[in-house]
């Protein structure tokens, strides 16, 4: 009786431990409906407003979203378009077009991406247009009931705003505004971009038909809020299923908080990155060793996780190198001491190789040229050297300048893990410090 029993508990304990992976990494990849957004008040109540506006009462606007990687421009957009959906009159009037400067690589594609999401398609069959402003004209005219109060808003969302502005002439853009300022189908044009200097970027007479309303999104909180915000989102919410293993996983976060390795570890990652993105990788990371076996996070988890996550992937190539590779790489890493970082080309590492085999050809098996030129071949193909100038077919490759791109302190550490090192490689590293 006692074993079935143990197993019961076993079994809603398994569940539980599900039931959490499930809520926290959909909160932390963001696609909790009931997700918060933190320190975004201002910006989302601006936002709200001027998409409102649009959407209700047939007023063209134009903004910019502007902010660093991570800092919640998309999650914003999001969380505004949510709110509004709410809205019956909205919800049955109101279309989107979205688009990405990663995805819509010319104004002709971006056009066809229009025509998809507004479902025009069988408007426009086989129709010949002269120009990019008559198509987008009479799409927007497709949208049309009647006077300009009863035409259907449409809200154009252009992620990796930065990257239309390279678009042949900016027609796109221009377009895009001059509908928005003019008394024609009522839109709204958001951008979403890192670049600070977007409006440098933008043509004169695309300036122009611009509102220059930009919001700005930087992460000002302090540790004491990142920290809070950390609690919050580890935290399981009041409605779970079990309410007794939603006390003790609780009542463990409050505590794993108290912990000095997890406010050390939260103290780095704040310095490191601000941005809340990180802080669910890092997060999500740590949830994936919670198991039945071990059904709380750890301090020694979060530690993990963020040895997991900065990894240097450039070190890690490293360690996958032959012994003949290895050996280049401090022979340039010997170069750049000598010569105060000044590049380098094929010959002289060779050289300098060739007189780590002399001094040491008892132990060490000396290659020929061809092979250590495949080898050095092999490093740039890695990416662990470049050129320091464009490629030319006539020059010879022994004599093209490189540069290493790694530093010492990287190639130090690779020798104390490097597998099977020879002794004598170990030493002639070290040696080159001197």
């Amino acid at each position: 009786m006692s074993k079935r029993k143990l197993k019961e508990d076993n079994f809603s304990n398994g569940e539980c431990i599900s039931k959490v992976q499930w809520i926290l990494r959909e909160r932390f990849c963001q696609l909790s409906p009931g997700a918060k957004l933190f320190g975004m008040e201002l910006q989302y109540k601006h936002l709200a407003e001027l998409l409102k506006r649009t959407a209700v009462h047939g007023e063209s606007n134009s903004a910019l979203i502007i902010g660093p990687r991570g800092s919640g421009k998309t999650q914003l957009m999001c969380h505004v378009l949510k709110k509004l959906m709410e809205i019956k009159q909205v919800r049955e009037n109101f279309l989107q077009v979205h688009l990405n400067g990663l995805l819509q690589t010319n104004d002709k594609i971006a056009l066809k991406e229009i025509t998809r999401q507004l479902n025009l398609e069988n408007v426009v069959g086989d129709k010949v247009f002269g120009s990019f402003a008559e198509n987008l004209a009479f799409l927007l005219e497709a949208l049309k009931r009647g006077d300009r109060a009863h035409s259907c808003p449409v809200l154009f969302v252009l992620e990796e705003f930065d990257l239309f502005v390279y678009h042949k002439n900016q027609t796109l853009l221009y377009n895009l505004f001059d509908v928005s300022q003019s008394a024609q189908t009522p839109i709204a044009v958001i951008g979403l971009t890192c670049r600070l200097d977007i409006l440098e970027l933008l043509e004169k007479r695309v300036k122009s038909r611009f509102s220059h309303r930009q919001i700005y999104l930087i992460n000002s909180f302090d540790f004491k809020k990142y920290i809070n915000i950390c609690k919050e989102q580890l935290s399981l919410p009041s409605e779970f299923p079990d309410k007794n293993f939603a006390q003790k996983w609780n009542k463990n976060v409050q505590s794993l908080f108290e912990d000095q390795t997890m406010q050390d570890v939260l103290q780095n990652q704040f310095h490191y990155s601000k941005d809340l993105r990180s802080l669910y990788m890092l997060l999500m990371l740590a949830l994936s060793r919670v198991t039945v076996s071990h059904p709380y996070i750890s301090a020694s988890d979060i530690l993990e996780a963020t040895k997991l996550w900065r990894v240097d992937s450039k070190a890690n190539i490293v360690h996958g190198l032959s012994v003949l590779e290895f050996c280049l790489i401090i022979a340039m890493k010997h170069l750049n001491d000598i010569y105060e970082g000044e590049p380098f080309n094929f010959q002289m590492v060779y050289n300098e190789y060739q007189k780590f085999v002399q001094r040491k050809a008892h132990t060490v098996y000396s290659f020929e040229k061809p092979v250590v030129m495949k080898a050095f071949e092999h490093l740039q193909q890695l990416e662990l050297i470049k050129p320091v100038e464009r490629l030319c077919p006539c020059a010879q490759k022994e004599y093209l300048l490189m540069k290493l791109l790694l530093d010492n302190n990287q190639i130090m550490d690779a020798v104390q893990v490097y597998p099977n090192c020879p002794t004598d490689v170990k030493q002639w590293a070290t040696s080159s410090l001197n």
